[in-house]
């Protein structure tokens, strides 16, 4: 038996303050050790060395999210994870002389618990910048193949090395960073320890990717949601390395397909020879204050901390066979999605208690709401419409012109564009004449519009073109008249949601039409008049539906 178990986890090159001394951290890690109760050895100890930083090379750009996510690991770690604070350090900003003494300074005190040392579980975590040679601590380069000596080298018998770097910037864009040679992931058969296992967040050929609404990066954010329930499949309340791995995989790659940016494949090389099921959290034994949140099935839930513009901090998937979160107590705001509509709502959840969230108390969203809002993975909501036409007449002495239109809404973050056509019919009669007045015609509709609780107030200005055809019934001759007219106007609107992306839609038109009008002095005998410019007033009222 070769004693010690590596696992290294590592994500692909790309673009991603320290608060206490390195001197301090070394000094508390020593007389955490040596304070430490001779009871506690029994157990299995758990160590962190927790990295972040948003500052990389001179050529790449500063990165939003990577010490939130250092943030996110560390905290959910000593909620669920074991890892006591005096055993976890968070490095933020660091250099690398400052990383490489911490290590050191951790690594004397695990070999300085002899007979603990066996049971002893060591994670390192690091976010922000690399490339083929190591990792971007601001101008510094930390070597990769000293990193990996520095955790291989510990005493603890299982080791963790995450690296989580990225070259893409929010929103999934690259922030102008240069095309570098792939993080090396080998299998290394001659590495001491019972097991080894690398893991990588994006393929050699590929940019992780970052989400401005999750706040942070596709690959952390799963992993992390993973820890604190997500990932445990067989729910025996245990989340293990090959769990939370294959549950990172699959939802990074989901995610990342619903970007332009394009697909993100993790991938990875176990051989943990016995050492398989590595518990890393325990969602049923938790920390004080640690509650479950349970979702309903059938929908993916986001979670967001105090409110909707807080940060993101778990996620639920509608596939996923575990419901509960461990979360500390508080409030949160929860989305779950659905087909046609989104379900919204503030919910607490009580320390060291069990929280199932009330769907039928959350507040109903249709996408377009949402799409309207500008948020990230909504931007379009889009869907047919039909509707009854009421039109004034163009003609003395006509009726109104009643018909129909059809249509096409596509709801954006800055406006809505409605594309329609349709017709009407109105007539007119005397004792000499009975004429009938046809319109045919198409146009295009833009709206701004504003949501309220109940109902959405659109305004905006529409244009189209149509065909006149104007047929008489009389006792002489009159041939019929054609002609086109353009139109133009404002148009303001009033809409409600009903159900299944349903919606009922009123509408009210001012229109400039203007045409070329012939009238006859005898029967017979047109004359033309040239252009004619009428201005009129319409009305619609409908249905549609949203996708």
């Amino acid at each position: 038996m070769k004693g010690r178990a590596p696992v290294v986890i590592a994500r692909a090159a790309c673009a991603r303050g320290l608060a206490a001394s390195v001197l301090w951290w070394s000094l508390a890690l020593t007389l955490a050790g040596s304070l430490a109760p001779r009871e506690a050895r029994a157990e299995v100890a758990r160590y962190a060395v927790i990295v972040g930083n948003n500052v990389g090379a001179a050529r790449e750009g500063t990165l939003r999210f990577a010490e939130n996510d250092a943030r996110k690991v560390q905290a959910v770690l000593q909620q669920l994870g074991g890892f006591r604070p005096e055993n976890t350090v968070l490095l933020q900003g660091g250099t690398v002389g400052e990383v490489q003494r911490v290590l050191i300074s951790l690594n004397a005190r695990i070999r300085s618990e002899n007979s603990a040392a066996r049971d002893a579980m060591l994670v390192v975590y690091y976010s922000g910048h690399a490339d083929a040679r190591g990792l971007h601590l601001g101008r510094e380069i930390l070597d990769l193949d000293l990193l990996t000596r520095l955790v291989q080298g510990s005493a603890a018998a299982f080791r963790m090395l995450v690296v989580d770097a990225c070259r893409s910037g929010t929103l999934t864009r690259v922030k102008g960073a240069q095309p570098i040679a792939p993080f090396p992931i080998n299998e290394r058969d001659e590495l001491p320890g019972e097991g080894v296992a690398f893991l990588t967040s994006s393929a050699a050929d590929e940019d992780a990717q970052e989400s401005e609404e999750l706040q942070g990066s596709f690959f952390t954010h799963y992993f992390v949601s993973g820890l604190r329930g997500a990932a445990d499949k067989n729910r025996n309340g245990t989340v293990s390395v090959e769990e939370v791995y294959d549950y990172a995989y699959f939802h990074t790659l989901e995610a990342s397909s619903r970007t332009a940016f394009g697909l993100q494949h993790p991938t990875f090389h176990f051989d943990l020879k016995g050492k398989g099921g590595t518990p890393l959290t325990w969602v049923d034994r938790r920390a004080s204050g640690i509650g479950l949140l349970a979702v309903p099935r059938g929908k993916d839930y986001l979670i967001f901390s105090g409110s909707v513009n807080g940060p993101v901090v778990a996620e639920v998937a509608a596939t996923d066979a575990r419901r509960e979160i461990a979360l500390p107590a508080g409030s949160y705001f929860v989305r779950g999605r659905a087909p046609d509509h989104l379900l919204e709502g503030v919910v607490h959840l009580p320390a060291n208690g069990l929280l199932f969230v009330p769907e039928d108390e959350l507040h109903r969203v249709q996408y377009a709401r949402l799409a309207r809002k500008g948020l990230d993975t909504i931007t379009v909501a889009h869907g047919p419409w039909i509707a009854g036409h009421v039109r004034s007449p163009l003609w003395d002495g006509a009726t109104h012109c009643f018909g129909a239109r059809i249509g096409y809404l596509w709801d954006l973050p800055s406006f809505s564009l409605s594309i329609g056509a349709g017709g009407c019919r109105s007539t007119f009669s005397n004792r000499v004449v009975l004429a009938t007045a046809d319109e045919l015609g198409a146009q295009v509709e833009t709206r701004y519009v504003v949501d309220t609780a109940l109902l959405s107030l659109g305004l905006g200005v529409a244009a189209g073109a149509s065909w006149l055809r104007q047929d008489f019934d009389t006792q002489g001759v009159a041939p019929s008249r054609d002609s086109i007219a353009g139109r133009v106007g404002p148009v303001v609107s009033l809409s409600g949601e009903l159900f299944g992306g349903l919606y009922w839609i009123v509408s009210g038109q001012g229109e400039l039409y203007w045409f070329r009008q012939q009238r006859s002095g005898n029967i017979g005998r047109a004359t033309s008049e040239g252009l004619a410019a009428v201005v009129s007033w319409g009305a619609t009222a409908g249905l549609g539906k949203y996708f």
